[in-house]
């Protein structure tokens, strides 16, 4: 290959770098791969502190410094992770019909919770017999984006009133409390109430992370998505519109 073609071959090479780093925002990129850092930190600890399991890193009476700040700055980690879930829906939807971006997020979001039943609750704890069964994070991603799949139809107004709502005042309901495992008592556990669902001695069921507020956190990450449109200002985003 001559001096000349080698050169042109690099610059092709290099045109087709750019058109792929140009399709990336790296803002949203840099804000994802910090909270996967700070999601790895507090698995860490999770594992090699001894007596994690047993003891509560954020009670103050028990914990140290850096035990209370490694598991504090975690709770930034599943809202966010939900709320940039939503963004990448709008993004991706932007070139879709709304029955495909419906019709993936569907499909995706079962596939995240067969993960989570399937391969992660096995990785957290080691038991081949299932007894315990622990939904997080992976599973409340995906019921975010299956329950995402039907609210994209709704106007976009309708939906930012609504995840405000889910938002600023669910925790007016912490008063409402259920117990026992009738349908509706589920229900409500998926949704609002932290509680483990005991079915007999040999199987437990935990839902780690209540609905209610997830699903407005994943619709404002789908509204906020309209901001990195390929139609919207740049200027007028980057001034804080």
């Amino acid at each position: 290959m001559s001096f000349r073609a080698t050169t042109q071959s690099i610059k092709a090479d290099k045109a087709i770098m750019t058109n792929i780093k140009s399709s990336r925002i790296i803002s949203l990129d840099v804000l994802r791969g910090i909270i996967m850092v700070i999601m790895a930190l507090d698995h860490v600890r999770d594992y090699f502190n001894y007596g994690s399991f047993f003891v509560d890193p954020s009670n103050i009476e028990t914990t140290n410094p850096a035990l209370f700040f490694t598991r504090f700055i975690t709770h930034f980690c599943a809202p966010i992770f939900i709320f940039l879930a939503g963004t990448s829906a709008f993004l991706y939807g932007e070139k879709k019909t709304k029955k495909e971006l419906a019709t993936f997020l569907c499909t995706r979001g079962l596939w995240l919770i067969l993960l989570e039943r399937g391969v992660n609750n096995l990785i957290w704890t080691f038991d081949i017999t299932y007894s315990l069964k622990i939904f997080q994070v992976i599973w409340a991603i995906g019921m975010c984006m299956v329950i995402l799949s039907a609210l994209i139809y709704l106007n976009k107004n309708v939906l930012l009133v609504l995840g405000l709502i889910l938002i600023v005042l669910h925790n007016t309901l912490d008063g409402f409390t259920m117990t026992g495992n009738s349908p509706e008592a589920i229900l409500w556990y998926l949704l609002h109430q932290d509680q483990a669902i005991v079915l007999h001695e040999n199987s437990i069921i935990f839902f780690h992370y209540p609905l209610m507020p997830l699903i407005g956190v994943i619709s404002m990450g789908y509204l906020f998505g309209e901001l990195y449109s390929s139609g919207f200002d740049v200027i007028k985003r980057k001034n804080g519109c």
